[in-house]
C-alpha cells in the first residue's frame, strides 16, 4: 500500500529510485568523506554515528532525512559528490532544509549541472512511514509517494 506526503519543492523535478533513510539528522562530511578523499567510484556511508546508513551505499539513492547537520563543509561536500556522479539521486527532508544543505544543491545545479531533485517539509510522518528499500517517487509539484 503507498503513501503520499506533499512537501515543499526546493529544486522541483520527477524522479523515482530506492529509498535510504536516515532518521536522525545526516552529517554531510562525516558521510561522505571517505569516498571524496578516496576518489571512490561509489559513495558507502562513513559516519559510524549514524547507525541507519553506516556502510551502506548512497549513490543514485533517494536519501531520507530530517535535516543535515555537521560542518560548514557540508555544501561543499554535496557539489563535490554531484561533480564526481556519486551523490543522490535526491533528497527528501521531513523538515526544513537548512541552509548548508540548500546552498550545496543549489550551487550544485548551477555550478555543476547537477540537479538534486529537493523536497522539504514533508513532515514527521513521512520518516515513520518510508523504509530504506522501498521505492519512493518525486513529483515536480513536492508530490512524494512511498511504496
Amino acid at each position: 500500500m503507498s503513501q503520499t506526503f506533499k512537501g515543499r519543492p526546493v529544486l522541483p523535478g520527477n524522479c523515482s529510485g530506492e529509498a535510504l533513510v536516515s532518521r536522525q539528522g545526516f552529517n554531510t562530511l562525516a558521510s561522505f568523506q571517505k569516498s571524496v578523499i578516496l576518489h571512490s567510484k561509489k559513495a558507502v556511508c562513513s559516519d559510524q554515528d549514524n547507525k541507519d546508513l553506516y556502510g551502506k551505499e548512497m549513490t543514485g539513492k533517494i536519501l531520507c532525512l530530517p535535516q543535515t547537520i555537521g560542518s560548514t563543509t557540508g555544501g561543499l561536500v554535496l557539489q563535490t559528490v554531484a561533480e564526481a556522479g556519486t551523490g543522490p539521486k535526491a533528497m527528501l527532508f521531513a523538515e526544513h532544509i537548512d541552509s548548508l544543505a540548500a546552498a550545496g544543491v543549489i550551487l550544485s545545479d548551477i555550478w555543476v549541472g547537477f540537479r538534486y531533485v529537493v523536497v522539504d517539509q514533508l513532515g514527521p510522518d513521512f520518516l515513520t512511514a518510508v523504509r530504506t528499500g522501498q521505492t519512493v517517487t518525486i513529483q515536480e509539484d513536492g508530490t512524494v509517494v512511498v511504496g
